[in-house]
């Protein structure tokens, strides 16, 4: 069993701000993969399903972001995994906008999702960072993460929710190199 956790803010006012990625690549996943339908579970919203043999458990907490590591530190609890077996996908202000990066391990770098998640589960788990760029000065980031996608990215933005969502079955096999170098090239097509 799998944890894939999207970080993001509940509530329809916050669905396309950039800070809300995280969201959109679970729902992308979940939507292309068949998983079984949401439930009220966690302190969020879980949905299960498998890639190959991989049982696989979607969360998208309902804490808002400052508190995400809250529901995925019960999910975790409740199936007596480790930190290893948590993926959160979020937003990361320090990438270009629509690339992707796998990591595990390290800081918060400023996230509030990450460092809630820390707190609650340890930093020994995996992150897909999905770049937001960066606004250009730190004053105006609040408005940047908490902003919507413009119009003009929405095709991007679709473009790499469908790679990251088709991509995924990398993932739960433990290839992120692979994942990334797929997302990356079905970017470039």
């Amino acid at each position: 069993m799998q944890i894939f956790a999207g970080l993001g803010n509940p509530g329809a006012n916050y669905a396309l701000n950039r800070h809300n990625v995280g969201f959109m690549a679970v729902d992308a996943i979940h939507d292309m993969h068949g998983f079984g339908p949401w439930m009220k579970s966690f302190s969020g919203l879980a949905s299960a399903g498998r890639f190959g043999t991989e049982k696989v458990l979607l969360l998208k907490p309902q804490t808002f972001m400052n508190k995400s590591g809250q529901s995925i530190g019960e999910a975790m609890r409740f199936y007596k995994l480790e930190p290893d077996a948590v993926t959160v996908l979020y937003d990361e202000l320090d990438l270009a906008a629509f690339k992707v990066k796998v990591k595990t391990g390290g800081g918060a770098a400023g996230h509030n999702g990450i460092r809630s998640t820390i707190q609650h589960i340890g930093a020994e788990f995996r992150r897909v960072r999905i770049g937001i760029d960066h606004p250009g000065h730190r004053d105006r980031v609040t408005s940047h993460v908490l902003g919507n996608f413009a119009k003009a990215e929405m095709d991007d933005l679709a473009h790499l929710l469908g790679a990251i969502a088709s991509e995924a079955h990398w993932l739960a096999d433990g290839d992120d190199a692979r994942f990334m170098s797929d997302v990356a090239v079905r970017m470039q097509g």
